[in-house]
């Protein structure tokens, strides 16, 4: 089923490119919006990179979630049977296992919001709850559609399901209480992967691309457009080697980190304006 939906989201593979692409060096305008009323539309900044720093991370973390938070990188992965969330050191790449999900479960994002950390599954429509002291599973809480990325602003919890919407969640009961449709010049974004709040702005791994959006979570416009093509060197390939995912910051250090799915690196990296 996973090689099914695969195969079906590629299809889509290069007209998102082309809606990422579009408008390098264009003048913008306006879209009409779905009320008939013209909406005001403006192009992103778009970014390259600069690598300051390589750490390690393990090539059988199919990454799926990511954050930076009390001196350690979490991580959700996926797959089923081999689904677990990790606490892991920066510097060695040692990692922790706080938790094995039951082999029927497809893990996705995480989040540490509180005394919380946060684990989805994508079809499962479950959400792990962890005690973030004691690092044990104290509960579940449940969702409708899939569940990928999941990220904090540091009240609210914030949830993508593979399209272009983002959804503002209740930490404590799940329910949604907002939804943010992202748009690109005023087309939708779809494929909003794993996700994280930086300086008030959502950034989003769009799945299938080496492309994080740059979201204003108060209108869903995308700001900026970065390219991360290129980051992993051609030589750290295997055949395992999927696409890039993984988006963690540093509030303190003002550090922010990317990685993918069983990659052998983890980057920190500093955005360059084209």
């Amino acid at each position: 089923m996973y090689l099914c939906l695969c195969i079906m989201r590629s299809k889509f593979t290069v007209a998102v490119f082309m809606l990422l692409a579009a408008g390098c060096g264009s003048t913008g305008g306006r879209a009409s919006s779905a009320a008939g009323v013209p909406e005001q539309t403006s192009d992103p900044v778009y970014y390259t990179y600069r690598v300051k720093a390589v750490y390690p991370h393990a090539v059988d973390s199919y990454t799926q979630g990511l954050q930076y938070a009390d001196g350690y990188m979490w991580e959700g992965t996926g797959m089923k049977g081999e689904s677990r969330l990790l606490r892991t050191d920066l510097q060695s790449g040692v990692s922790e296992v706080i938790y094995a999900l039951p082999s029927r479960f497809f893990g996705e994002g995480i989040a540490l919001l509180g005394d919380r950390i946060y684990q989805l599954t994508w079809e499962e429509g479950t959400a792990f709850v962890y005690d973030r002291s004691t690092l044990r599973k104290t509960g579940e809480l449940y969702y409708n559609g899939e569940g990928w990325g999941l990220a904090t602003d540091g009240g609210k919890l914030y949830m993508t399901d593979g399209t272009n919407h983002i959804y503002r969640l209740n930490p404590d009961t799940f329910e949604r209480e907002g939804t943010i449709s992202v748009t690109l010049k005023g087309q939708p974004v779809h494929y909003l992967n794993e996700i994280e709040w930086i300086d008030g702005h959502i950034w989003a791994n769009v799945y299938l691309t080496d492309t994080i959006v740059i979201i204003d979570p108060s209108t869903g416009r995308v700001t900026g457009v970065i390219d991360l093509g290129g980051l992993l060197p051609k030589e750290e390939y295997t055949p395992q080697t999927d696409v890039l995912n993984g988006i963690a910051y540093d509030a303190d250090g003002k550090r922010i980190f990317v990685t993918g799915k069983n990659w052998s690196g983890l980057f920190e990296i500093e955005i360059v304006e084209r």
